[in-house]
C-alpha cells in the first residue's frame, strides 16, 4: 500500500512540481525579481493574500507590487511616509491600504533588526532545530511593529492552533530547492525535513482521500499528522508533495482517475 501510495505521490510530484505551474500560481510574483531581497518581501506579500481564486491572488498581488513601484526591497526599507500613504487606497478581499501600511513597517522592522527575513528565520531556526518555535517567535516579532489590530487576523498564530497555511508556503518558497526551479532555496540554513505542508483545502481533501490524513479539522495538529504521514515517503523532503496533492485536488484527479 505505502509503495502504490508513493508511486501515486511521486507520480503527481513531477507532474505538477515544474515550471509551466508557476505562470497561475502566486509564487509567480517572486518570481519576478532576480534580487534576494526583493523575492523575500515580494514573496511575502503574495503569500499573505494566497487565499481564493489563484488568478485574482496574482493580478492583485502585482498590483501590491505596482503600489511599491516594482521595488519592494527599497519600498520597505526606504519608503516615506507620503509613500505609505499611496497604500491607503489598495485593497484586496479582506486585506486593505491600513493592513499593506501595517506590514510594510513590520517588514521595516524585521529587516532593520535583524538584516532581512530570511537572517531572522535561518536564525531562529539555528537557536532551535524547531520551526514551530520560529513560527512562534515571528508572529510575535512581526507585531511589535506600529500596527493597526485589524492587521493581525493576516497572519495566523501557532499558539493558537491555526494550520499556519500561508506562513507554510511562504516557508515552502524560499527554503525548498530542487533541479526544477519551483522553489528558491534561498534560507539553506533551514533544512527542507524542518519544513510543514501548508494545509488548505485542496491539498486536506487530497491528503484525506489518499488516506494521509484522519483529522476532520485543518487546523495546527492536522498539519502535524499530515507532514509526519509524508515523511514516511521522504523523510527528508516531505514538503515536496505540496504542488501534488494542491494541484490534483484542483485539477479533481481522484474523480478523473476512478
Amino acid at each position: 500500500m505505502i509503495d502504490s501510495l508513493k508511486d501515486t505521490l511521486d507520480y503527481l510530484y513531477y507532474k505538477y512540481n515544474c515550471v509551466e505551474f508557476i505562470e497561475n500560481d502566486p509564487i509567480s510574483i517572486p518570481h519576478s525579481f532576480e534580487e534576494p531581497l526583493d523575492i523575500e518581501i515580494s514573496g511575502f506579500m503574495a503569500s499573505t493574500i494566497a487565499w481564493g481564486n489563484r488568478k485574482a491572488i496574482v493580478k492583485s498581488a502585482n498590483r501590491m507590487m505596482d503600489y511599491m513601484g516594482r521595488e519592494p526591497g527599497r519600498f520597505v526599507k526606504e519608503a516615506s511616509e507620503e509613500e505609505l500613504n499611496h497604500l491607503r487606497s489598495y485593497v484586496h478581499r479582506t486585506f486593505n491600504g491600513e493592513d499593506f501600511i501595517s506590514f510594510v513597517r513590520a517588514l521595516r522592522h524585521i529587516i532593520e533588526k535583524w538584516g532581512s527575513l530570511g537572517s531572522f528565520f535561518e536564525r531562529h531556526y539555528t537557536q532551535s532545530e524547531d520551526m514551530r518555535v520560529v513560527l512562534s517567535e515571528f508572529y510575535r516579532e512581526f507585531f511589535m511593529a506600529e500596527h493597526t489590530p485589524h492587521c493581525r487576523k493576516h497572519i495566523s498564530s501557532i499558539d493558537k492552533g491555526a494550520a499556519c497555511k500561508r506562513l507554510n508556503m511562504y516557508l515552502r518558497w524560499m527554503v525548498r530547492r530542487d533541479e526544477y526551479g519551483v522553489d528558491f532555496g534561498l534560507w539553506q540554513k533551514i533544512p527542507m525535513s524542518a519544513l510543514y505542508l501548508p494545509l488548505d483545502v485542496h491539498s486536506g481533501n487530497m491528503g484525506r482521500a489518499l488516506g494521509l490524513l484522519k483529522r476532520k479539522q485543518s487546523d495546527w495538529k492536522a498539519v502535524e499528522e499530515i507532514t509526519q504521514t509524508l515523511r514516511q515517503f521522504d523523510p527528508e523532503d516531505p514538503v515536496k508533495y505540496d504542488f501534488a496533492l494542491f494541484g490534483a485536488g484542483i485539477d479533481g484527479f481522484l474523480k478523473n482517475n476512478e
